[in-house]
This record gives structure tokens, sequence and C-alpha cells, in this order.
């Protein structure tokens, strides 16, 4: 697909005063993108991605690229982001529930082949490319353990989990077993979110004392 053909579709949008049914070409074209710089990142790591090479996989011009992206590292940056799926949003009633549905999507990741290893090939690349490491863990990895530290610390507020907790080694323990065992395991357990949690909070549960 060429620039070129983007624009008659643009002005038949146009002219009939609605957008056709479907994905619109302009987030076709973004999504085309996207994988294509994922596989070649998947293929070859951060030395196999170029702009000339993500435009003739993605089947679009070069300047379709440039209109979004101003470089290779945003574009990657952009592509890496789409290894994690959205997590839930807490609901505030059970830390368990909260973080049973927050782990689930984790595993879930982490048990998809393709996602664990480009994720795993993205860690391994951290070292080469540290600018590109700093970026991706500051918009993708810490909003994620945001999401867990609030939860943690609601459930410190509430009592559900004893005060005096380390909410950060907390955080670490739940996140850290997830990249873990999606690296060593294979086949994750289908109720590894669930053991995971149950586990973590058998530490960290408030209980009252025994007089």
């Amino acid at each position: 697909m060429r620039e070129a053909a983007v624009l008659p579709v643009q002005d038949e949008e146009a002219r009939s005063g609605g957008r056709k049914p479907g994905r619109p070409r302009s987030e076709r074209a973004e999504r085309a993108i996207l994988d294509a710089a994922l596989e070649l990142f998947g293929e070859s790591g951060v030395a196999g991605v170029c702009i000339e090479a993500v435009a003739t996989r993605a089947g679009v011009g070069k300047a379709t690229i440039y209109r979004r992206w101003p470089g290779k590292q945003d574009l990657l940056l952009d592509a890496l982001s789409t290894l994690k799926s959205p997590l839930p949003e807490p609901h505030g009633e059970s830390v368990r529930d909260d973080l049973l549905a927050i782990l689930r999507v984790m595993v879930s990741d982490m048990a998809d082949p393709v996602r664990a290893r480009r994720f795993t090939l993205l860690l391994g690349e951290g070292e080469a490319h540290p600018l590109l490491m700093a970026r991706y863990k500051e918009r993708v990895v810490e909003p994620r353990r945001d999401v867990i530290r609030s939860v943690l610390r609601r459930g410190i507020a509430s009592g559900e989990l004893r005060r005096g907790i380390d909410v950060e080694t907390a955080m670490l323990m739940l996140t850290g077993a997830v990249v873990a065992c999606g690296r060593d395991i294979r086949p994750l357990p289908e109720d590894f979110a669930e053991r995971l949690v149950d586990e973590a909070l058998l530490g960290l549960v408030h209980r009252p004392a025994v007089r």
C-alpha cells in the first residue's frame, strides 16, 4: 500500500459524507507499521529496525512513517509498547481481586510465546541501548508498576494488608515472578496468577494479634 493509494480513499470518504465500515486507512497503516517494526525487531533486534525496512515491510512510503514518528527510536518505542496489554482499572473493593485481575493480564502476555520472545530480546538489548531501555521503562514499565503500587497502598490504608510492608519489594515480588517464570516455564500453569497472588498475600495480609 503506497501513499498515493491513501488519498483517493480519503477523498471518497469526504464526498460520501461518512466513513466506510471497517478500520480507517490511517489506522490500518499505523498498525501495519508497528507490526512491521516489531517483526524486524524480533528478527534482528534494534539494529535490524530502520525506517526504510519498516516502510517496505508495511507497504507504505517512508513519508507516511515520518509524519507519525520523528525517528527510529520513537517508532520502536511505540511498537515495543504494544508488547504489553493494557492493565484493568482496579475496582478498589478487594486487594486480592484487583491483584488477580492485573496479574492475569501479565501472565497472559508472558504465556504468549511471540510476546515473551520479543520481551526477552528487549531485555537483552537493554545494555547496548540504554536510552531506549530507559524510555521504555519510563513510558511502559513504571506506569504499570504504579497500578500495582496503588493497590498495595490502598490495601494498607484499608487494613487488608499489614502496616509497614515494603510496597516496592512487594510489587517487585509479584512482577518479577511473572517475568522469571514466563521466561523459564513453558507452558505457564493456568492457575499461576492465582497461586502467585495467594502466596504473596500470605506474607502481606493483616492478621489481628491473638490474645
